[in-house]
């Protein structure tokens, strides 16, 4: 991630997490629509709590998104798909 080539979205989510179920359908949904453009990746932040606090994710889900290693926008919570495309498309 810190050396990618373009943007990566990770998604912080866990599995007792009912809204984080709801939106992985559209995460792969986005990730076919922007190709090459964007790298989407998740993280189960309780087998890796360690990462999801140095990353300041305080809840499930959680969207970073991370240019250059640096995270350059973030998204809480579960949104419909158009929400979703909305905070990204100015982004990627």
């Amino acid at each position: 991630m810190l050396r990618a080539d373009r943007p990566v979205l990770v998604d912080f989510w866990a599995e007792w997490c009912p809204p984080c179920k709801m939106i992985a359908p559209i995460l792969e949904q986005l990730e076919a629509e922007y190709g090459e453009r964007l790298t989407i990746a998740k993280l189960n932040g309780d087998d890796h709590p360690e990462i999801a606090r140095r990353y300041g994710i305080l809840g499930f889900p959680t969207l970073n998104l991370y240019r250059d290693g640096e995270v350059v926008h973030q998204i809480v919570g579960a949104k419909p798909k158009r929400l979703l495309k909305a905070e990204l498309d100015d982004r990627v």
